[in-house]
């Protein structure tokens, strides 16, 4: 039976954090730094008086306090309590330079957390995240940065079958990872999910109070003819706050993963955005357990890369990676880039600026006789 097997990083349905929106990588990378060191902070046992300075300042610069929803704040403090003595901060007064003061002295003294602001996508948006869905087709869609299960549910039976006429996937399955952003990681199928197994407490063996996998690495078992296939989906630790050491050490557990896979079936695949490029010590260590790169098959006659303007090695950084059983009977692989607006990409019509990108990933996808 042939069947189409696809990846793509949709980069959030109908909501995505402003900071991803902006143009300028320095002033996005300014905001993601800062959110890291807030959190950071916000878990630290006790708050010392130049912690509740450093806290203060942050929640300041970014406007953490504000729920005006026509202009959302990049980083938000959601508080239980907001105001009380259980609460991290009392929401300040009008005016354009409010002064906060931290009144918690540390992570058990208050309830509540930090997250990136969000603000909804166009609808432009959304459609063209739909359009390339449609075009690939694929019978097996194994989706990355994707909100929650029942937002890919909506965009299932909103999108695809509502606004593009296109048939809706029977099977949807997604499991909330450790990404307090909302970017997880999961899965549309017109075959039956028959089980999925997720590691998303395990630990970093080398930092032991740390969680191994940014998101997670869902190993999604779906029936198809008399031998299950099995696919693991990840998204690896991100080059923003790059540390290639904890990626290094996912890539070393999605190894085990899969070496583990194989011993329940012949048919399995390493899926998802890497984060990294082919030559890096990441790849090398799925490479290393067996796995290979669908891009590499002779069949393949695409760019070389499947992020941005895709037009080196460097530039990729989404994988579909084979077990032997499944690499020997792919027919052909190919890459759907008319989502992405780039120099050196023909766009879509519909896909006229960076704004209404469907997503500055191409969706990778393959033929394979199973």
């Amino acid at each position: 039976m042939s069947i189409r097997i696809a990846t793509f990083n949709m980069e959030n349905l109908f909501r995505r954090p402003t900071a991803f929106r902006l143009e300028d990588p320095a002033k996005r990378k300014e905001i993601l730094d800062d959110f890291a060191a807030l959190v950071g902070l916000l878990d630290l046992p006790a708050y010392t008086a130049a912690d509740k300075t450093k806290i203060a300042g942050l929640i300041e610069k970014h406007r953490a306090y504000d729920i005006n929803p026509e202009n959302p704040p990049p980083i938000y403090v959601n508080q239980s309590r907001p105001g009380k003595e259980s609460g991290l901060f009392k929401p300040p007064g009008p005016g354009k330079n409010p002064h906060i003061e931290i009144s918690a002295n540390g992570r058990s003294t208050w309830a509540g957390w930090a997250e990136l602001g969000q603000d909804d996508l166009d609808l432009d948006v959304v459609r063209n995240t739909g359009r390339v869905v449609s075009e690939v087709d694929a019978d097996i869609l194994l989706t990355v940065e994707v909100e929650d299960r029942l937002t890919l549910e909506r965009f299932n039976t909103q999108v695809l079958a509502g606004a593009l006429d296109r048939r809706p996937y029977p099977y949807v399955m997604l499991i909330d990872g450790n990404d307090s952003r909302g970017i997880d990681i999961g899965i549309l199928s017109r075959h039956p999910i028959t089980s999925v197994r997720s590691h998303l407490s395990e630990t970093n063996p080398d930092r032991p109070t740390q969680r191994l996998f940014s998101r997670d690495c869902p190993e999604f078992e779906i029936r198809l003819n008399g031998t299950p296939l099995v696919i693991l989906g990840n998204h690896l630790k991100s080059k923003s706050q790059d540390d290639p050491e904890l990626r290094l050490a996912q890539a070393k557990r999605v190894a085990e993963i899969y070496r583990s896979a194989l011993e329940r079936t012949p048919h399995v695949i390493v899926a998802g955005d890497l984060n990294d490029h082919p030559a890096s010590d990441t790849a090398a260590v799925l490479e290393g357990a067996g796995l290979r790169d669908a891009m590499s098959h002779r069949s393949y006659r695409g760019l070389p890369g499947t992020f941005g303007e895709c037009k080196s090695e460097r530039d990729k950084i989404d994988y579909l990676l084979l077990s032997p059983g499944v690499w020997q009977e792919v027919q052909q692989v190919g890459l759907e880039t008319r989502g992405i607006f780039a120099d050196g990409i023909k766009p879509f019509d519909t896909v006229t600026s960076k704004a209404d990108a469907a997503s500055d990933h191409a969706a990778l996808y393959m033929d394979v006789d199973l």
